[in-house]
């Protein structure tokens, strides 16, 4: 889908709130054309052209996961769903934006073979979590496979499909729908059980799971990607099924899993009864922040998920999501932004009695910068006199990716910011959580949008 014509169904939405506004004079064309023009220079030399075709796996298939700082292959060379779906993902949308480069279109067709071929589990469906680099499939945890995986590859087949037309693409995204559909999905509660055995049983929680263990739960980050994967395939098999449960899924994150306060609320129960510490002591919160904390990399994001699922169902007067997607921005904004340099914090937490955040994990991982400029500049547009200057944030944020986070010497972007960890510097560039699809996402969209005729 098109930034801009995402922003335009937008800006229509968004007259009621827009009425005594006017594009700021700050926001001026040639200023975005200028920023435009660097991030494009970055996206191809500093991203794609140090990833592709290098790490195609001419050998075994897919995609090479593991690089050092300099880009040498690491040692560890498992695949897993996520990455190989990603970069799959990433081909594909190369391909398009990029037609004359012909090994975007060859990595796109590479990975969705692999994905079919080596990921895809023939004899219970769904895909596979982890294989090693030769193809062999690995344990990964107590689940064999999970919803968050599978999101995944629907939404790297849907846009291969998209991209070159290849039906058997298309059918093999229906299957994972599918295999979702009689698997995962909760027809009581509604969303989707992340955890499964290989046949697609869920996995229940029992006395004996730790307590720090999500198994077992329902979770904002793998209910955020379905929306995001069945939005990409909506526009290619506009389903009456699968719109239900986009729908439903834009429903369940705007209503319950969003708090009243502006954040995302982590784990749930199968009833989407919150799963929350705040109760407990402070250091046994903190034993427990990977269940209960504030993600404003997740919230920034998912306002942006958000409004592209409700512009693909075509709501064009979803005031309300609207409204909520820029209450979480601005609740990021307020509560986990580094005023001085630029960049959202990675964790936050409402002790009990104080209604102030603390923040619990000052570091500033990349893809929350990433995701941030994209979401901030849609703001900008849509909010161009607002209070909280979302361009001048949008703007320092960039400069913070060039400045903390772009590694102008090897390429790609390290795995968090050096103004936090210069350690960083020199950790893997990849590995299986670690690939291009956030920061390309945020600089093609934001790319397109800079360069839109609308400021």
């Amino acid at each position: 889908m098109k930034y801009t014509s995402l922003f335009l169904s937008l800006f229509l939405q968004h007259v009621v709130y827009a009425q005594q506004q006017t594009f700021s004079a700050k926001n001026n064309k040639a200023e975005r054309l200028q920023i435009a023009a660097a991030m494009e220079n970055s996206l191809q030399k500093e991203l794609l052209n140090v990833w592709y075709p290098r790490s195609l796996d001419t050998t075994y298939g897919g995609f090479v996961s593991s690089y050092t700082y300099d880009f040498k292959p690491a040692a560890n060379q498992d695949k897993m769903i996520v990455t190989q779906a990603r970069h799959t993902w990433v081909n594909a949308n190369a391909a398009e934006l990029y037609p004359s480069h012909a090994y975007y279109t060859i990595g796109a067709k590479h990975g969705f073979l692999f994905l079919k071929d080596v990921m895809w589990d023939r004899t219970y469906g769904g895909f596979y979590t982890l294989v090693d680099q030769k193809g062999n499939v690995k344990n990964y945890g107590f689940a064999e496979k999970e919803a968050y995986g599978n999101a995944f590859g629907i939404y790297a087949l849907a846009a291969y499909y998209k991209t070159s037309g290849d039906t058997a693409a298309l059918s093999l995204a229906k299957q994972a729908f599918a295999w979702l559909e009689e698997h995962s999905h909760d027809p009581l509660y509604k969303g989707y059980f992340q955890h499964m055995q290989r046949d697609g049983t869920p996995l229940k929680r029992s006395a004996d799971i730790p307590s720090t263990s999500d198994l077992g739960y329902k979770d904002q980050n793998s209910s955020i990607h379905l929306l995001e994967a069945f939005t990409e395939l909506y526009q290619v098999w506009p389903d009456p099924l699968l719109r239900e449960r986009l729908n439903e899924m834009l429903l369940l994150i705007r209503d319950t899993i969003t708090s009243p306060k502006g954040n995302l609320i982590l784990f749930f129960q199968p009833d989407w009864t919150p799963v929350s510490f705040s109760n407990l002591n402070r250091e046994d919160i903190l034993k427990h922040r990977q269940l209960d904390h504030v993600s404003f990399g997740h919230d920034v994001e998912t306002a942006w998920l958000m409004l592209e699922s409700s512009h693909m169902l075509g709501y064009k007067n979803d005031s309300t999501t609207l409204r909520k997607a820029k209450h979480m921005v601005d609740h990021a904004l307020h509560n986990g932004w580094d005023s001085t340099v630029g960049g959202f914090y990675d964790e936050g937490y409402y002790f009990k009695g104080n209604n102030t955040i603390t923040i619990i994990k000052n570091t500033k991982n990349w893809w929350s910068q990433a995701e941030g400029m994209n979401t901030l500049l849609l703001m900008a547009d849509l909010f161009p006199n607002d209070p909280l200057h979302y361009f001048n944030k949008f703007k320092q944020l960039w400069n913070y990716a060039q400045t903390y986070l772009i590694d102008h010497e090897y390429g790609d972007w390290y795995e968090s910011g050096l103004d936090k960890q210069p350690q960083l510097r020199k950790s893997l560039k990849g590995h299986i959580w670690k690939a291009t699809y956030h920061h390309f996402r945020s600089l093609s969209n934001c790319i397109s949008a800079l360069r839109s005729n609308r400021s």
